[in-house]
């Protein structure tokens, strides 16, 4: 059974950093896409970042660029997002996913693709 676990959630002060892991269990992701996605209240989950599975491409959205960092430990079977210059705009839960179908050229956008974590909870005050 996949499980993927989501940690390092919190409350941070605006501009401040965080940092959130995630661990997979049940099957080995070595070979597959991993993302972030999040869901703040009132409003659609949407995708924050993703990496294929070699670590060799990200993908941010707009808001994220240059804030946002994703990277993945394929030995661990770990993937991280480094998270900087927080904003309230950035409080949402956040979730981790990892993909289906193995070698996708990059992370899909259709979240019936994905295995999802159960969220982690990040606040930022002002």
């Amino acid at each position: 059974q996949v499980q993927l676990v989501e940690s390092g959630g919190g409350l941070v002060q605006a501009g401040g950093p965080l940092r959130l892991s995630c661990a997979a269990s049940g099957r080995t992701f070595s070979r597959f896409a991993r993302g972030w996605f999040r869901q703040a209240p009132g409003k659609e989950r949407e995708f924050v970042a993703g990496i294929i599975w070699n670590g060799r491409k990200t993908y941010y959205a707009d808001s994220m660029k240059g804030r946002f960092t994703i990277s993945r430990d394929n030995a661990k079977n770990t993937v991280d997002l480094q998270m900087n210059s927080l904003t309230p705009e950035d409080t949402a839960v956040y979730y981790c996913a990892a993909d289906k179908i193995q070698l996708a050229a990059m992370p899909p956008t259709d979240p019936l693709r994905y295995y999802w974590g159960q969220g982690t909870q990040v606040t930022v005050s002002s």
